[in-house]
Order: C-alpha cells, then sequence, then structure tokens
C-alpha cells in the first residue's frame, strides 16, 4: 500500500481555473468557485537554479481529484468566501490534503508551512 500521493498516468484537470492576483505570497493560484464564493489553493515549488521557493496554482494532475473528493464541499463551504479586494481565502495543498483526509504529497526538505489557517 502506498503511502504517499502518486501522479496518476492520466489525469484531466476540468475544475479549477488559475487565478492570478497580486497576494503578498503569491501571484498565481488554483481557484475553486461555486456561485459567488471561492476557494484559492496553491503550492509550493522550488527553483533549482536559484535555490529559491514560491507559491504557484497546483499540479494539474491534483485539481480533480480535490474537487471529487466525497468531503471537498464541506470543507469549501467551512473555508471558501467572496472575492475581498480580488483575494479569495487561501489554504495551501498539504492543509486541504490533510483536512480530507487524503494521502499526502511527499515532503520535501526545503518546503516551509504557514503556522496560523489563514494565509
Amino acid at each position: 500500500m502506498r503511502y504517499h500521493y502518486e501522479k496518476p498516468a492520466i489525469y484531466l484537470s476540468m475544475y479549477g481555473t488559475i487565478y492570478i492576483c497580486e497576494h503578498p505570497v503569491y501571484t498565481r493560484c488554483t481557484l475553486f468557485q461555486i456561485g459567488n464564493k471561492g476557494l484559492s489553493v496553491i503550492q509550493q515549488r522550488f527553483d533549482k537554479l536559484t535555490k529559491n521557493t514560491f507559491w504557484s496554482e497546483l499540479d494539474p494532475w491534483l485539481v480533480d481529484d480535490l474537487y471529487l473528493h466525497e468531503k471537498f464541499k464541506d470543507y469549501f463551504d467551512k473555508r471558501s468566501g467572496v472575492c475581498i479586494d480580488g483575494l479569495y481565502p487561501t489554504v495551501t495543498i498539504r492543509q486541504i490534503m490533510w483536512s480530507l483526509k487524503m494521502k499526502p504529497l511527499p515532503k520535501e526538505r526545503w518546503e516551509t508551512v504557514f503556522d496560523r489557517k489563514d494565509i
């Protein structure tokens, strides 16, 4: 049995959209919208050349697995909100995977975490 989430061989990203904004932490995220409420989800990346990390949209193979998860709608209803100054409530991929009780992505040495619920 595998412990970590593994990239599927075949995937299709139909539900989330890439949202570009001026958030202090990121400029691109994956936005899930239902009605007038939205939830931004971000994933940390690592640039090997500059040795810097940055936050951006999700890998495309994660998007539909999150959205189609049986507990996603409940999580969305609790954490989403309306757009204020061009920004939606934001969570990291690890926060949402942990809450949905999905298998996590393998943790990298360079990863950082937010110690608060709201980003």
